[in-house]
Order: structure tokens, then sequence, then C-alpha cells
């Protein structure tokens, strides 16, 4: 669970919900006081922190085979001593539940993506695989 003291029967599956006309969600947002801790979900290394439109601060977490990307976004701000290429273990905290880039102020969340990386490993693209079954233990 990426998010301090949240419970998977409080998670709702958002992936397929619509975002605009034509977008998906392809994400999980796991409401959460702000300034609640944001934990790596697995062992591996942070391979891009970034400040988007959409997303605001961002962590971008690559899984250790580099295969797997995890996306944490919204974020109120980073721990201490977060960087880029830094090795982290499922559990360390990696930042702060917020509502930076494009969320509500009234609804700080921690917007969750897992993707499928492709043989380039770009951060930045990548197959979405919906995060809700692996939070609730059925993956």
């Amino acid at each position: 669970m990426p998010v301090e003291g949240a419970k998977a029967v409080d998670l709702r599956d958002s992936f397929e919900q619509k975002r605009g006309a034509t977008r998906r969600h392809e994400a999980l947002d796991i409401p959460a006081p702000r300034g609640t801790s944001v934990v790596a979900a697995v062992d591996g290394s942070i391979e891009k922190l970034f400040t988007s439109k959409q997303g605001g601060l961002t962590v971008y977490e690559f899984d250790r085979a580099r295969n797997l990307c995890y996306y944490y976004a919204h974020l109120d701000g980073y721990a201490e001593g977060v960087k880029e290429g830094q090795l982290v273990h499922r559990g360390d905290r990696l930042g702060y539940v917020g509502s930076t880039g494009d969320a509500s102020k009234e609804a700080p969340h921690l917007h969750f993506a897992i993707f499928q990386l492709g043989p380039e490993k770009r951060w930045w693209v990548g197959t979405p695989i919906n995060p809700y079954p692996f939070l609730l233990g059925n993956r």
C-alpha cells in the first residue's frame, strides 16, 4: 500500500473512469489527509522526480527488474533525501499526499499508477496496468 495507514477495503477502482472526453484515468486515487506519508510500493529505484501540469510533484519508481514503473502523483512534497537514481525498499518514504497539479485542493490524494515498460525503458511511457487488484492482494 503506497499510502501509510490506507486500507485496501477503503479503495475504489477508478482505473476505467473517464477523465475529460476521451481519456481514461488509468490509475487509482487513494484519498488521505494532506501530509500523509507516501511510501514505495516495491523494492526498486527512483527513476525520475518530475513536476507536470497534470500530476504536480511526481515520483517515477522502477521495480528492480526494470519491467514496471510505479507512478506517484499530486505529492505535497518529497521526503527528505529522495533523489533520482536512489535505491528504495518497499515502505521507504518517498513523499507526502497532496493536491498539486490538476488535483482539487479540497481533496488531497495519491494518484497511483503502474505501467509495463517497453524495451526502451522510458519513464514517461508504458502500457497501463490496473493497480487495484495488486493493492487488494488479488494479483
